[in-house]
Parts: structure tokens; C-alpha cells; sequence
């Protein structure tokens, strides 16, 4: 574990869901006092949308629910690097999961392959499996049950879908977090 500890959440083109994410789970771990103990940031899969700012869109909803959304956000593609210096790594779905695996080095099965140890890859989870009323996936193929959805293509609706499933999952972050930084 890093000191501080370092999350990073994680959509395709880092405009959408990981910055809304990145600005909720903030914004709760101050408030659960672990601001100084952690950094959370966020990327994307993709590099399609590298040096854009947050979507408007996303801003208008987080601004219309009291998050302060800043203008120093710029898209930027997670690199293996970034992921190596991660703690904890929350994918909005499961693809965007099985390609943060694939950069960390991990195989198929979700073990390290190749020269890493047990100790040194970065948690990678769904970010919506910390919520407890989420859907349980039955097996790796299951995973997409806690997808959090794509906002782009659709209205001010579903951004707000996306802002409730965020909110849903950080309390269980917060804890998970809290639990780390304990052990």
C-alpha cells in the first residue's frame, strides 16, 4: 500500500463517469475525515477524448447536487504505470475492467502473470460492487450485471442514473478504504 493511499476510477474516455466518480468519492472521504490519508483521481480506457474537460453535462448534474466541480480536469488514458502506483482501481464496466487487468499484467483468471508478485498489482473492482443493493454477479462472465452505465449518448436523465449508482457505491468505498488504511 502507498502512503498516501491512491484510487483511481476509470471509464472509457474519462469525461463522463470516472470524473463524476472521482468527484463524489472525494468529496466523501473528506467528509469521513481521510482526505489527507487519500488521493483519488481518475482516467479512462481510451485516449479519445485526451485533454478534454469534464462533459457539461456531467458537470451540470454534480453542480445541481452541491459537488464542486473544478476546470483543472483533463481527460487523460490510464497508463500501466499509473496502475502500478494504484491501491485501488474502480472500473464503471466490466470491459473497462478486463482492459485495466490486462494493462496491470494479470491473466485471465485474475492472477499477476509474468514478472509481478501477489504484492505489487494495484485492487482492481467494479465500482458499483461496493453497493449493497447492486446486483451480485454469479461468476467472472456476470461481471457487466454492475456496469455503470455510459451517459453520453442518452439526456440529463441518465446522467443523473449514473450520479445515483456513484453515490450508492461510495459509502462501501469509503469503508473498504477505511479498512485498508486500518490494516
Amino acid at each position: 500500500m502507498s502512503v498516501p493511499f491512491r484510487v483511481m476510477t476509470v471509464c472509457t474516455g474519462n469525461i463522463c463517469r470516472s470524473p463524476m466518480a472521482e468527484i463524489v468519492l472525494r468529496e466523501a472521504l473528506a467528509a469521513a475525515g481521510l482526505d489527507g490519508a487519500v488521493v483519488v483521481d481518475s482516467t479512462g480506457v481510451s485516449g479519445e477524448e485526451q485533454g478534454n474537460p469534464v462533459d457539461r453535462r456531467a458537470r451540470s448534474v454534480l453542480a445541481a447536487h452541491g459537488y464542486p466541480v473544478g476546470d483543472a480536469h483533463r481527460a487523460r488514458r490510464v497508463t500501466a504505470a499509473e496502475l502500478r502506483d494504484s491501491d485501488l482501481v474502480l472500473a464503471m464496466t466490466a470491459h473497462h475492467a478486463r482492459a485495466l487487468r490486462r494493462l496491470a499484467g494479470f491473466d485471465e483468471g485474475g492472477e499477476l502473470s509474468g514478472p509481478h508478485t501477489a504484492s505489487s498489482g494495484p485492487e482492481i473492482r467494479m465500482f458499483r460492487s461496493f453497493d449493497p443493493e447492486a446486483p451480485v454477479p454469479t461468476n467472472a462472465g456476470s461481471e457487466d450485471l454492475l456496469d455503470v452505465e455510459d451517459p453520453w449518448y442518452g439526456g440529463a436523465e441518465d446522467f443523473e442514473v449514473c450520479l445515483r449508482e456513484i453515490e450508492a457505491a461510495t459509502p462501501g468505498i469509503v469503508e473498504h478504504v477505511r479498512a485498508r488504511l486500518a490494516a
